[in-house]
């Protein structure tokens, strides 16, 4: 039988050979961090400084690179630390807290996303109501409900989960996600449900609408003249590709909870540091290549001789 532990600390055993490589690993996530707090940073200000940037298509981009930023400030500053640590350990409370944090923002990147599809459906298939539709309060809603809906649901579930009793102190990952039920003795019977309920809410049907969005988008396009493929090209490919390549992350995190015990040390690291290395930088990349307003603005910035 699993014996009750009394745990003060945890112990990530996750990391592959951190007192060989541990500066390098450093080096790396370190130039990675600095870069997504910089690149996001940039084009935030970018939106939230010039006026033309503040409509509804605009200010989900700023809330989903906030998002990204919050995202990694939750995990990348504890990772860097314990790249130079003898100990990778960490508070049974502050692993809860990290749990949340990355659950929560994680629920929040998928509907935002949502909201933007939205918004990209209203745009172009319901010109003439637009702004009627996305109004200043629309806006404020769809960013209130994508953060406090995960948040509330992520949170329900810890509370309930954390009141079991702890019998191992050893993490399978290198950060607090899913891996940390592993370390009660006895679930909750409504464990299951209670996944279920918020993959539901959060992942299932928020991709079903995107699903029903882009499809409308599609037909609407193909119907209409060049002018309406050109724009729907134009905003829809970036979210489309930051859609796929969020959902391929949110696969591997689950392929990691459901085989963690089958896959080996060092694929298991990997596929951890995927989940939150690629993303945070990808989202700034691609909004700021591929939407024209903002490249433009950046292009003042970064390079106003050329302009003139």
């Amino acid at each position: 039988m699993d014996v009750e532990l009394n745990v003060t600390y945890l112990v990530f055993g996750g990391h592959v050979e951190v007192h060989k490589y541990g500066f390098l690993y450093f080096l790396i996530m370190f130039i990675v961090y600095i870069l997504i707090l910089c690149i996001n940073s940039t084009i935030v200000c970018v939106i939230w400084i010039h006026k033309k940037l503040h409509e509804p298509m605009y200010i989900f981009i700023a809330a989903l690179l906030v998002n990204s930023v919050l995202f990694s400030t939750v995990i990348y500053p504890k990772l860097l630390i314990d790249f130079l640590s003898e100990e990778q350990i960490i508070s049974l409370t502050a692993c809860i807290c990290q749990c949340f944090l990355f659950y929560s923002l994680g629920g929040a990147e998928f509907l935002l996303l949502t909201a933007m599809a939205y918004d990209r459906y209203v745009s172009i298939c319901k010109p003439l109501k637009y702004s009627t539709i996305m109004s200043k309060t629309t806006v404020i809603v769809l960013l209130a409900l994508a953060w406090l809906v995960p948040s509330t649901q992520v949170a329900a579930s810890l509370i309930l989960e954390s009141r079991s009793k702890v019998c191992r102190s050893t993490l399978s990952g290198i950060f607090c996600n899913v891996s940390i039920s592993g370390l009660f003795c006895e679930l909750s019977k409504f464990k299951t449900l209670k996944d279920l309920i918020i993959l539901l809410n959060i992942a299932l049907l928020p991709g079903l609408f995107i699903l029903f969005t882009y499809s409308r988008i599609l037909i609407i396009s193909y119907k209409s003249g060049r002018e309406v493929r050109k724009k729907a090209a134009q905003t829809c490919l970036p979210h489309l590709i930051i859609l796929v390549n969020y959902t391929c992350l949110c696969v591997f995190d689950v392929i990691i909870a459901g085989h963690e015990s089958d896959l080996p040390k060092t694929v298991r690291f990997i596929m951890t540091l995927q989940v939150v290395l690629y993303h945070p930088l990808l989202n700034p990349i691609i909004y700021g290549l591929k939407m024209k307003e903002i490249t433009k603005h950046l292009k003042r910035l970064f390079c106003p001789d050329k302009l003139k």
